[in-house]
């Protein structure tokens, strides 16, 4: 495949058409317009819907669009580095965290990672949801508890697990009564618990509902009723007593994952990023979690 046909190709689509991606690039549009009509043909495939005023990528011209871009600035780097002397890292890293995660801890790694490699552009973005990795442009993304996919590898690099805790005045309710609630939306009426005496269940009335795990622990802290929290978030609270344990919640633990794209080679900015996160939790553990978010 012709790079530089490709190159062309991905400035046309990046673009959204010939005029605007040849002004862009300073480039005559009729060349623009003959190169990627040559790699439509070696190709034997058509990239793009040409209408009177609009230019719209087939099926098979976006997947070559998201796959190209990528491929190409790696290639663009690559060649940086090795005239440079050494692949050092360097370029844009787009990651994408956990609402909590980020709030908690990732302000600090961003940080030291910025300053230690000062030539990679770190932009972390913050959400919950299942992003497409390919098509939205991230080289990594931190995920809890992660669906099996077989596009993506990676590893588990942190671990958590949730307890229930409440203020020392707010004591755990016999058999059969409710303990007012602290919750997040997803929660259940009930709650089952691993105590040093045994298993038990713990019914609850919901006295307020908040998405943030963070707002939870603050209401519980203020004595508004019980909560369900990861224990890294309570760690110093549980260690001061301001806080009392109830039980451990059963079930697996909360684990930290991050993930790229199993095709790709690691860049070393990505390779970089993830021994930066093995050095902040070279154990991966609650307790390691909680020291780095402080109190």
């Amino acid at each position: 495949m012709d790079l530089l046909a490709l190159a062309d190709f991905n400035l046309v689509a990046r673009h959204g058409g010939f005029g605007k991606a040849a002004r862009a690039a300073g480039r005559p549009k009729a060349t623009l317009s003959r190169r990627v009509a040559e790699l439509e043909a070696s190709l034997d495939l058509r990239l793009f819907e040409r209408g009177a005023r609009v230019l719209k990528l087939t099926e098979e011209g976006r997947a070559l669009f998201e796959r190209a871009g990528r491929l190409l600035s790696e290639l663009e780097e690559m060649t940086a580095a090795i005239a440079s002397g050494g692949e050092r890292p360097r370029g844009r890293l787009r990651i994408s965290a956990p609402l909590l995660f980020a709030q908690t801890a990732m302000g600090k790694i961003a940080a030291g990672f910025a300053l230690k490699y000062p030539e990679v552009r770190l932009e972390v973005t913050t959400e919950d949801r299942v992003v497409d990795m390919i098509e939205e442009g991230f080289d990594l993304v931190i995920r809890v508890n992660p669906d099996p996919d077989e596009s993506l590898v990676g590893r588990a690099f942190l671990r958590d697990r949730l307890v229930v805790v409440a203020t020392p005045d707010l004591a755990r309710p016999a058999e059969g009564l409710a303990t007012p609630a602290v919750m997040r939306s997803t929660d259940r009426r009930a709650w089952d618990v691993k105590t040093p005496t045994g298993r038990l269940t713990i019914a609850i009335e919901p006295v307020l509902a908040l998405s943030s795990l963070i707002m939870v622990r603050d209401a519980v802290r203020a004595g508004v009723g019980a909560g369900r929290l990861p224990v890294s978030l309570v760690s110093h609270d549980l260690a001061d007593g301001t806080l009392v344990l109830w039980g451990d919640v059963e079930g697996p633990d909360i684990a930290l994952w991050t993930l790229y794209p199993s095709r790709r080679l690691l860049s070393a900015r990505v390779s970089a990023f993830l021994d930066h996160l093995k050095r902040a939790f070279p154990m991966g553990t609650p307790d390691e979690l909680a020291a780095y978010i402080g109190k």
